[in-house]
Protein backbone atom coordinates (compact mmCIF):
# COMPACT_ATOMS: atom_id res chain seq x y z
CA UNK A 1 0.00 0.00 0.00
CA UNK A 2 1.59 3.45 -1.14
CA UNK A 3 -0.03 5.46 1.80
CA UNK A 4 2.21 7.01 4.44
CA UNK A 5 3.18 3.90 5.52
CA UNK A 6 4.88 3.13 2.40
CA UNK A 7 5.62 -0.41 0.43
CA UNK A 8 6.12 -3.16 2.57
CA UNK A 9 9.64 -4.65 0.82
CA UNK A 10 11.14 -0.97 1.15
CA UNK A 11 12.99 -2.02 3.86
CA UNK A 12 15.08 -4.84 1.91
CA UNK A 13 14.59 -2.85 -1.91
CA UNK A 14 18.60 -3.02 -1.92
CA UNK A 15 18.49 -6.87 -1.75
CA UNK A 16 15.54 -6.90 -3.91
CA UNK A 17 17.64 -4.73 -6.26
CA UNK A 18 21.08 -6.69 -5.99
CA UNK A 19 18.97 -9.25 -7.19
CA UNK A 20 16.97 -7.73 -9.98
CA UNK A 21 20.70 -7.09 -11.48
CA UNK A 22 22.12 -10.15 -11.00
CA UNK A 23 18.95 -11.34 -13.02
CA UNK A 24 20.03 -9.16 -15.34
CA UNK A 25 23.46 -9.82 -16.00
CA UNK A 26 21.78 -13.43 -16.42
CA UNK A 27 19.90 -12.46 -19.06
CA UNK A 28 22.69 -10.73 -20.82
CA UNK A 29 24.83 -14.23 -20.26
CA UNK A 30 21.84 -15.88 -22.11
CA UNK A 31 21.83 -13.72 -25.05
CA UNK A 32 25.77 -13.84 -25.58
CA UNK A 33 25.15 -17.73 -25.33
CA UNK A 34 23.01 -17.61 -28.11
CA UNK A 35 24.68 -15.42 -29.94
CA UNK A 36 27.46 -17.72 -29.85
CA UNK A 37 25.73 -20.80 -30.60
CA UNK A 38 25.76 -21.96 -27.42
CA UNK A 39 24.72 -25.52 -26.54
CA UNK A 40 21.07 -25.79 -26.52
CA UNK A 41 20.75 -28.16 -22.88
CA UNK A 42 23.62 -25.56 -21.50
CA UNK A 43 21.24 -22.40 -22.69
CA UNK A 44 18.17 -24.21 -20.70
CA UNK A 45 20.11 -24.34 -17.64
CA UNK A 46 20.67 -21.30 -17.66
CA UNK A 47 17.06 -19.89 -18.40
CA UNK A 48 16.00 -22.77 -15.43
CA UNK A 49 17.99 -20.62 -13.14
CA UNK A 50 17.12 -17.51 -14.64
CA UNK A 51 13.67 -18.30 -13.63
CA UNK A 52 14.33 -19.71 -10.10
CA UNK A 53 16.15 -16.40 -9.61
CA UNK A 54 12.73 -13.94 -10.58
CA UNK A 55 10.66 -16.74 -8.88
CA UNK A 56 12.71 -16.05 -5.78
CA UNK A 57 12.14 -12.26 -5.78
CA UNK A 58 8.22 -12.66 -6.73
CA UNK A 59 7.78 -14.79 -3.54
CA UNK A 60 9.76 -12.12 -1.21
CA UNK A 61 7.84 -9.34 -2.85
CA UNK A 62 4.64 -11.71 -2.28
CA UNK A 63 5.61 -12.32 1.38
CA UNK A 64 6.50 -8.44 1.97
CA UNK A 65 3.27 -7.36 0.98
CA UNK A 66 0.85 -10.08 2.50
CA UNK A 67 2.99 -9.57 5.54
CA UNK A 68 2.96 -5.98 4.89
CA UNK A 69 -0.12 -4.27 2.98
CA UNK A 70 -2.88 -7.12 3.38
CA UNK A 71 -2.10 -7.24 6.92
CA UNK A 72 -2.53 -3.72 7.62
CA UNK A 73 -5.66 -3.64 5.33
CA UNK A 74 -6.78 -6.58 6.87
CA UNK A 75 -7.02 -5.17 10.26
CA UNK A 76 -8.53 -1.55 9.18
CA UNK A 77 -11.44 -3.84 7.53
CA UNK A 78 -13.57 -2.60 4.92
CA UNK A 79 -13.32 -2.38 1.32
CA UNK A 80 -9.55 -1.69 1.30
CA UNK A 81 -9.08 -5.18 2.85
CA UNK A 82 -11.41 -7.01 0.16
CA UNK A 83 -9.46 -5.37 -2.08
CA UNK A 84 -5.70 -6.02 -0.71
CA UNK A 85 -7.15 -9.86 -0.24
CA UNK A 86 -8.37 -9.83 -4.17
CA UNK A 87 -4.64 -8.25 -5.13
CA UNK A 88 -3.08 -11.15 -3.39
CA UNK A 89 -4.88 -13.49 -4.95
CA UNK A 90 -4.35 -12.42 -8.44
CA UNK A 91 -0.69 -11.85 -8.13
CA UNK A 92 -1.02 -15.71 -6.66
CA UNK A 93 -2.83 -16.47 -9.76
CA UNK A 94 -0.49 -14.70 -12.10
CA UNK A 95 2.91 -16.92 -10.56
CA UNK A 96 1.05 -20.00 -10.97
CA UNK A 97 -0.04 -19.47 -14.34
CA UNK A 98 3.78 -18.44 -15.18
Amino acid sequence: MVGDHGHGYLHRKDDYLKRLKRIEGQARGLQRMVEEDQYCIDVLTQVSAMTKALQSVSLGLLEEHLNHCVRRAAEAGGAEADQKIAEAYQAVARLVRS
